[in-house]
C-alpha cells in the first residue's frame, strides 16, 4: 500500500470514529499518524524532488509575494495590472505554466511578485505540478490567495486545506511550545497553563508515535495536539495571508459587503482596475514593512532614498543594512518620528524603529 492509499485509510478511519472522551487518544493517535505519512509524501527522493523548469526563482527586492490560486482567477491580469511585466493572460485554465515574477514599487520598497501556475484539488500530492507550486511559496514573506468572487467560499476552504497539508500555517504563529529530544532520562513533562485542548498521556503518545522516548517538553500556551505534532516536525511554516476576490463587479453589492467584512480580505475587480489601491495598503501592512529615513548632521533627511526594514528593527539592524562596521564604532543615536516620546530623542543600539522615522548616527 502507497503512502496516498495509507492516508486515505487514516481520513477513512477518523471521519467513522465517533468522537467523545473514550476515542480522543485515539483519533490524535490517528492525526499524528497522517502528519508523519505527509512528512514523507512531501520529502523529495531522487530525481522526483527536483524543481521544475521556471520555478526556481532567484529571490530579490525587500519581500517577497506569492500569487496561489486556482486556474483562471485573475493572477496573471494582476500580475500584469501592477508590475511592468508581461504574464500571459486568457479566459481559457492552465494559460501560465511556470512561476512568473514581477516587482511591485511602492513606498520606496521593490515587493517581488510571483505569478504561479493555477493549483487544482489534490496539489499537495503533487497532481498539476502543485507541490512545486506549494514549495515555491514556502521561500514567499506573504502568501495571496486569488479567489474568484463568483464562486462564493469554496475555493478558499479547498486552498487552505491544501496549503494545510503541506505544512503552511496562514495567519497564525508558532505555538509556544518548547521541546528538545534527549539522549537519556525519558521523557519530562511540564505546562505553564492549565491544558484544555490536549494532556500528559496524549503527548507522550505522540512521541512515542516517532519513536522519541527521551525529551523534555514544557507548555507556555494551551495548544492543541496537532500543534504539538507541528512543534515535533518542526518544519512548519508560519506565514501572513491576504484572502483577494477578484471580478467583484460581477456580484451584488451585498455580497461584495459580506466578502469585504472577512479578516484579511480585499475584493478587487483586476479588469476594472477597481481597489487596487486598497490592495497594496494591506500588502505593505501584512508585510510589516517599515521605512527608515537617515539624516546627516546639519543636512536635512534624505527622503529620497529610505531604508526598507521589518517591523521590530532595531538601531543595530539599521547599522547593519548601513555598513556592517558602524555597529562596532557606534556611540548613539538621534531619532525623530513615532519610536520617541520626543524628537530628537537620543536612543541605543535596542531601541524599535518605527515606520517613517528618521535616524541621525553619531560613531565614537
Amino acid at each position: 500500500m502507497g503512502i496516498l492509499e495509507k492516508i486515505q485509510e487514516i481520513e477513512r478511519e477518523i471521519s467513522r470514529t465517533q468522537k467523545n472522551k473514550a476515542t480522543e487518544y485515539h483519533l490524535g493517535l490517528l492525526k499524528a499518524k497522517i502528519a508523519k505519512l505527509r512528512q514523507q509524501l512531501l520529502e523529495p527522493t531522487g530525481k522526483t524532488g527536483q524543481k521544475g523548469e521556471g520555478f526556481d526563482v532567484m529571490k530579490s527586492g525587500d519581500a517577497r509575494v506569492a500569487l496561489i490560486g486556482f486556474p483562471s482567477v485573475g493572477k496573471s491580469t494582476l500580475l500584469n495590472t501592477m508590475t511592468s511585466t508581461h504574464s500571459e493572460s486568457a479566459s481559457y485554465e492552465f494559460t501560465t505554466l511556470t512561476c512568473i515574477p514581477g516587482v511591485i514599487e511602492y513606498n520606496g520598497a521593490n515587493i517581488q511578485l510571483l505569478d504561479l501556475p493555477g493549483i487544482i484539488e489534490g496539489a499537495a500530492q503533487g497532481k498539476g505540478r502543485g507541490r512545486q507550486v506549494i514549495a515555491v511559496a514556502r521561500t514567499a514573506d506573504l502568501i495571496i490567495i486569488m479567489l474568484d468572487a463568483t464562486k462564493g467560499d469554496i475555493q478558499r476552504e479547498l486552498l487552505e486545506k491544501e496549503l494545510e497539508q503541506v505544512g503552511i500555517r496562514l495567519n497564525t504563529r508558532k505555538p509556544n511550545i518548547y521541546f528538545k529530544q534527549k539522549k537519556g532520562g525519558g521523557i519530562s513533562f511540564n505546562s505553564m497553563v492549565p491544558l484544555t485542548k490536549t494532556n500528559e498521556k496524549m503527548v507522550q503518545l505522540i512521541l512515542h508515535e516517532y519513536k522519541i522516548f527521551n525529551a523534555e517538553v514544557l507548555f507556555r500556551e494551551d495548544c492543541t495536539s496537532d500543534q504539538f505534532v507541528d512543534v515535533i516536525l518542526g518544519n512548519r511554516v508560519y506565514m501572513p495571508c491576504l484572502y483577494v476576490y477578484n471580478k467583484i463587479d460581477q456580484i451584488s453589492i451585498e455580497e461584495v459587503d459580506r466578502l469585504a467584512r472577512q479578516p484579511h480580505t480585499v475584493v478587487v475587480s483586476c479588469n476594472l482596475k477597481m481597489n487596487l489601491d486598497n490592495l497594496l495598503e494591506e500588502m505593505w501592512e501584512h508585510l510589516a514593512l517599515l521605512r527608515v529615513y537617515t539624516k546627516k548632521r546639519g543636512q536635512r533627511p534624505d527622503f529620497e532614498d529610505g531604508l526598507i526594514l521589518r517591523r521590530g528593527a532595531t538601531v543595530e539592524h539599521v547599522c547593519h543594512v548601513i555598513h556592517r562596521s558602524i555597529a562596532e564604532t557606534f556611540k548613539y543615536a538621534l531619532v525623530w518620528g513615532q519610536s520617541v516620546k520626543y524628537s530628537p530623542q537620543r536612543v541605543g543600539l535596542t531601541h524599535f524603529m518605527a515606520d517613517e522615522d528618521v535616524i541621525q548616527i553619531v560613531k565614537k
